[in-house]
Protein backbone atom coordinates (compact mmCIF):
# COMPACT_ATOMS: atom_id res chain seq x y z
CA UNK A 1 0.00 0.00 0.00
CA UNK A 2 1.21 3.20 -1.16
CA UNK A 3 2.36 6.18 1.72
CA UNK A 4 1.79 9.33 -0.42
CA UNK A 5 -0.19 10.45 -3.24
CA UNK A 6 0.74 11.78 -6.62
CA UNK A 7 4.51 10.81 -8.14
CA UNK A 8 3.79 6.92 -9.38
CA UNK A 9 7.75 6.89 -10.44
CA UNK A 10 8.28 7.38 -6.21
CA UNK A 11 7.58 3.83 -5.92
CA UNK A 12 10.53 1.98 -8.05
CA UNK A 13 12.94 3.08 -4.96
CA UNK A 14 10.44 2.93 -2.34
CA UNK A 15 11.10 0.78 1.15
CA UNK A 16 8.62 -1.50 2.24
CA UNK A 17 6.85 -1.55 5.98
CA UNK A 18 5.79 -5.06 6.54
CA UNK A 19 2.69 -4.90 9.54
CA UNK A 20 1.73 -8.00 11.04
CA UNK A 21 -1.97 -8.61 11.59
CA UNK A 22 -1.55 -7.44 15.23
CA UNK A 23 -0.47 -4.03 13.63
CA UNK A 24 -2.87 -1.75 12.59
CA UNK A 25 -1.25 1.23 10.48
CA UNK A 26 -3.17 4.39 11.08
CA UNK A 27 -1.24 7.10 9.44
CA UNK A 28 2.22 7.37 7.74
CA UNK A 29 3.58 10.71 7.26
CA UNK A 30 0.38 12.32 9.26
CA UNK A 31 -1.46 11.23 5.79
CA UNK A 32 -4.48 8.68 7.12
CA UNK A 33 -4.38 5.06 5.90
CA UNK A 34 -7.37 3.08 4.62
CA UNK A 35 -8.97 0.82 7.47
CA UNK A 36 -10.53 -2.47 6.20
CA UNK A 37 -13.30 -4.45 6.88
CA UNK A 38 -11.02 -7.04 8.61
CA UNK A 39 -8.74 -6.10 11.28
CA UNK A 40 -6.23 -8.74 11.09
CA UNK A 41 -4.60 -8.20 7.75
CA UNK A 42 -1.02 -8.52 7.34
CA UNK A 43 0.00 -5.69 4.97
CA UNK A 44 2.74 -4.06 3.41
CA UNK A 45 3.55 -0.44 3.24
CA UNK A 46 5.34 1.60 0.94
CA UNK A 47 7.22 4.21 1.94
CA UNK A 48 9.47 6.96 0.61
CA UNK A 49 13.37 7.30 1.19
CA UNK A 50 14.11 9.66 3.96
CA UNK A 51 12.52 10.45 7.40
CA UNK A 52 8.81 8.62 7.54
CA UNK A 53 6.57 8.75 10.75
CA UNK A 54 3.79 5.80 11.39
CA UNK A 55 1.20 5.95 13.85
CA UNK A 56 -0.17 2.60 14.52
CA UNK A 57 -2.06 0.68 17.25
CA UNK A 58 -1.69 -2.89 18.55
CA UNK A 59 -4.91 -5.01 18.61
CA UNK A 60 -5.00 -8.42 20.06
CA UNK A 61 -7.75 -10.66 20.11
CA UNK A 62 -8.63 -13.54 22.63
CA UNK A 63 -11.77 -15.96 22.81
CA UNK A 64 -13.52 -15.68 25.93
CA UNK A 65 -13.55 -18.93 27.75
CA UNK A 66 -17.30 -18.56 29.85
CA UNK A 67 -20.97 -18.61 27.86
CA UNK A 68 -21.73 -15.30 25.88
CA UNK A 69 -24.76 -13.61 26.38
CA UNK A 70 -27.29 -12.71 23.57
CA UNK A 71 -25.44 -10.08 21.73
CA UNK A 72 -22.12 -10.05 23.52
CA UNK A 73 -19.16 -10.15 22.01
CA UNK A 74 -17.39 -14.04 21.49
CA UNK A 75 -13.99 -12.07 22.24
CA UNK A 76 -12.20 -10.21 24.34
CA UNK A 77 -10.04 -7.27 22.29
CA UNK A 78 -6.97 -5.98 23.74
CA UNK A 79 -5.72 -2.61 22.38
CA UNK A 80 -2.54 -0.56 22.61
CA UNK A 81 -2.58 3.59 23.08
CA UNK A 82 -1.71 4.73 19.43
CA UNK A 83 2.35 4.42 19.54
CA UNK A 84 4.49 6.51 17.11
CA UNK A 85 7.80 5.43 15.53
CA UNK A 86 10.23 7.90 13.47
CA UNK A 87 13.18 6.63 11.15
CA UNK A 88 14.81 7.01 8.21
CA UNK A 89 13.77 4.44 5.70
CA UNK A 90 16.33 3.47 2.74
CA UNK A 91 15.37 3.02 -0.42
CA UNK A 92 14.94 -0.60 -1.35
CA UNK A 93 15.08 -1.70 2.46
CA UNK A 94 11.92 -3.64 3.95
CA UNK A 95 11.38 -3.08 7.53
CA UNK A 96 9.16 -4.86 10.19
CA UNK A 97 7.98 -4.03 13.21
CA UNK A 98 8.95 -6.40 16.28
CA UNK A 99 7.46 -6.54 19.69
CA UNK A 100 6.92 -9.37 22.44
CA UNK A 101 4.40 -11.59 21.33
CA UNK A 102 1.59 -12.38 24.72
CA UNK A 103 0.79 -16.17 26.16
CA UNK A 104 -2.41 -15.13 27.07
CA UNK A 105 -4.60 -12.52 27.34
CA UNK A 106 -3.49 -11.75 31.11
CA UNK A 107 -0.49 -10.81 30.08
CA UNK A 108 -1.99 -8.93 26.87
CA UNK A 109 -3.42 -6.80 29.05
CA UNK A 110 -0.65 -6.37 31.78
CA UNK A 111 1.88 -5.50 28.69
CA UNK A 112 -0.53 -2.50 27.08
CA UNK A 113 0.16 0.19 29.25
CA UNK A 114 3.82 -0.46 28.67
CA UNK A 115 3.66 -2.07 24.74
CA UNK A 116 5.73 -0.63 22.60
CA UNK A 117 7.49 -1.97 19.01
CA UNK A 118 10.65 -1.61 17.37
CA UNK A 119 11.31 -1.34 13.85
CA UNK A 120 13.71 -3.59 12.41
CA UNK A 121 16.09 -3.57 8.84
CA UNK A 122 16.02 -6.96 6.81
CA UNK A 123 19.45 -6.93 8.34
CA UNK A 124 18.15 -7.52 11.99
CA UNK A 125 19.10 -4.24 13.16
CA UNK A 126 16.70 -2.13 15.50
CA UNK A 127 16.48 1.11 13.34
CA UNK A 128 13.94 2.63 16.48
CA UNK A 129 11.51 2.05 19.05
CA UNK A 130 7.75 3.47 19.43
CA UNK A 131 6.43 5.98 22.07
CA UNK A 132 3.18 6.42 23.00
CA UNK A 133 1.40 8.61 20.01
CA UNK A 134 -0.01 12.28 21.55
CA UNK A 135 -1.35 13.27 18.51
CA UNK A 136 -4.90 12.89 19.02
CA UNK A 137 -5.35 16.48 19.34
CA UNK A 138 -3.50 17.22 16.29
CA UNK A 139 -5.71 14.01 14.71
CA UNK A 140 -8.85 15.84 15.72
CA UNK A 141 -8.20 18.96 14.04
CA UNK A 142 -6.89 17.57 11.34
CA UNK A 143 -10.27 15.96 10.66
CA UNK A 144 -12.05 17.21 7.35
CA UNK A 145 -14.72 19.00 8.41
CA UNK A 146 -18.79 17.81 6.76
CA UNK A 147 -19.90 20.40 4.23
CA UNK A 148 -23.20 22.20 4.83
CA UNK A 149 -25.80 20.74 2.55
CA UNK A 150 -28.37 22.72 0.15
CA UNK A 151 -32.30 22.31 1.32
CA UNK A 152 -31.85 19.81 -1.77
CA UNK A 153 -29.88 17.76 0.24
CA UNK A 154 -26.69 18.72 -2.19
CA UNK A 155 -23.34 19.65 -0.69
CA UNK A 156 -22.96 23.20 -1.21
CA UNK A 157 -19.16 22.67 -1.84
CA UNK A 158 -19.68 21.39 -5.26
CA UNK A 159 -18.29 17.74 -4.20
CA UNK A 160 -19.58 14.80 -5.98
CA UNK A 161 -21.49 12.19 -3.27
CA UNK A 162 -18.72 10.01 -3.91
CA UNK A 163 -15.55 12.16 -2.72
CA UNK A 164 -18.06 13.60 0.25
CA UNK A 165 -18.77 10.05 1.48
CA UNK A 166 -14.73 9.62 1.32
CA UNK A 167 -13.95 12.83 3.15
CA UNK A 168 -16.80 11.67 5.90
CA UNK A 169 -15.70 8.00 6.02
CA UNK A 170 -11.93 9.26 6.93
CA UNK A 171 -12.62 11.60 9.80
CA UNK A 172 -15.63 8.92 11.07
CA UNK A 173 -14.86 6.82 14.30
CA UNK A 174 -14.43 2.96 14.23
CA UNK A 175 -18.01 2.68 16.18
CA UNK A 176 -19.50 4.56 13.21
CA UNK A 177 -17.91 3.16 10.82
CA UNK A 178 -19.12 0.12 12.47
CA UNK A 179 -22.52 1.49 11.93
CA UNK A 180 -22.94 2.79 8.61
CA UNK A 181 -21.91 -0.63 7.32
CA UNK A 182 -24.42 -2.07 9.60
CA UNK A 183 -26.77 -0.10 7.83
CA UNK A 184 -25.24 -0.28 4.06
CA UNK A 185 -25.67 -3.85 4.47
CA UNK A 186 -28.59 -4.61 5.93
Amino acid sequence: METWEGNPAAASNAATLEAPGEIRVTRVNGRVMTNFLMDDLALDYALLPGENEVVFVYKTIWAKSTVVRNGESKVHVIESEPQVVRFEAEAGETYRFDFDQPESRQEAEQEMPEFSAAIVSSAGMTVASSTVWDGEEQMAASRTPIPASSSDGTPVSGDNALELLKAIWETASDEEKKAFLRWAFE
